[in-house]
């Protein structure tokens, strides 16, 4: 069973309904984007990523020796940075994201 809606406040005749305002919300913040270069950074991970010169770019040095002792990860490692760089997804030391521009 329905329960009973309690009416609102009385309006004035001829005023034009009142409804509820929507919230208003605030534009996300602009990404920062970072000064190392995006295609300096592409043609690295492409021809030294199995080496991890890449990610000494980019200042990630632990993962740089990371990838290096396991030549890229086995090849996975190396193929996913190509398609994290190519996305813009890619970011430097200081979690700056390193876009084409």
């Amino acid at each position: 069973m329905s329960q009973p809606v309690e009416p609102g406040p009385p309006q004035s005749p001829g005023a034009a309904p009142q409804y509820p305002v929507a919230p208003q919300y605030a534009a996300p913040a602009p990404v920062q984007v970072s000064p190392k270069s995006w295609l300096a950074t592409l043609l690295l991970s492409i021809f030294l990523g199995e080496l991890g010169i890449d990610r000494f770019y980019l200042g990630k040095v632990g993962t740089g020796i990371l990838k290096l002792i396991t030549l890229g990860g086995f090849g996975i490692w190396w193929i996913i940075d190509i398609i994290l760089t190519i996305a813009g997804a890619a970011t430097d030391k200081q979690g700056l994201v390193v876009k084409n521009q």
